[in-house]
């Protein structure tokens, strides 16, 4: 089987330059993103209630109170306002091509705690092979009135074994299953983990420590952006760093590409080994 390198992303200030609610959402509500993620944050703290949770009910809360209609097709047409960083609109089927002349299938995963919804409003939708994301559930009337998904910093790390068993429908508990040596669709060593803050430390941490790649992107343009991401490569969260630009020949296009050619190489000699046991296995 050809070998399989899967690309993990946040999605907020990582593909996109801030929080994806901010660009349309929260502008409709006749609020600044300040004033809306206090609002949200306040009401989680005096509830004891988990942040995502806690911001998925301040967005019904808070248009349901201004007569706004909440529904899918309104948070679609939000995605359409997101403002990517540099490259990104090219940058998948560029890395799939580059992927496909070294011999290596490269797909890509959104791992978000931002709206599902939302990004599947992006351009950039259809180039996910799966898209983990917080949702709704809606009721008859086309209304959000319960989270289908919250993707938290710390429920992300499931989704990495999903990704690595080829396990990803969500409600599949086959993931808990014993996979043995060989039976991996993507072992850890070929998962590259792209965040840009600390609620990515959890994945980052477990990718690394099975032998894959932690990436840390910062916005050039956001000094608080660079330090986080210089403290957490001293921390040892992460193994690389570089700008959030995705155009043809930066920082992260030539990583990618020594990423992938390791990848490549390394491959080649596990088929080997895993011939060679095989083999010796059948005989002795």
């Amino acid at each position: 089987m050809t070998p399989i390198v899967a690309l993990l992303y946040d999605f907020d200030k990582t593909l996109c330059t801030t929080d994806m609610e901010d660009y349309a959402f929260i502008p409709a509500l006749g609020y600044t993103p300040a004033e809306f993620w206090k609002k949200a944050n306040d009401f989680g703290r005096e509830n004891r209630m988990d942040g995502l949770l806690a911001y998925m009910y301040t967005m019904i809360a808070e248009c349901r109170a201004q007569n706004i209609r909440l529904d899918r097709e309104f948070l679609v047409r939000c995605g359409h306002s997101l403002e990517l960083f540099p490259g990104v609109a090219e940058w998948f089927g560029r890395i799939n091509a580059f992927g496909r002349s070294q011999g290596v299938q490269v797909e890509h995963y959104v791992i978000s705690s931002g709206l599902r919804e939302i990004i599947e409003g992006t351009a950039i939708a259809k180039d996910f092979t799966h898209i983990y994301a917080s949702s709704f559930y809606y009721n008859e009337h086309g209304e959000p009135c319960w989270p289908a998904q919250a993707i938290n910093y710390t429920n992300k790390t499931q989704v990495l074994f999903r990704i690595e068993k080829g396990i990803l429908d969500i409600n599949d508990n086959a993931v808990n299953d014993h996979f043995a040596e060989g039976e991996l669709r993507v072992p850890f060593r070929n998962i590259v983990y792209i965040g840009d803050s600390a609620t990515d430390i959890p994945c980052m941490r477990l990718v690394n420590s099975l032998g894959g790649h932690s990436v840390g992107v910062y916005d050039l343009e956001n000094t608080a952006s660079k330090d986080t991401v210089r403290r957490m490569i001293r921390d040892e969260r992460i193994r690389y760093y570089v700008p959030a630009d995705y155009t043809k020949g930066s920082e992260m296009d030539t990583l990618m590409h020594r990423i992938i050619d390791k990848t490549a190489a390394y491959e080649v000699l596990e088929e080997k080994h895993l011939r060679d046991r095989k083999e010796a296995v059948a005989k002795y």
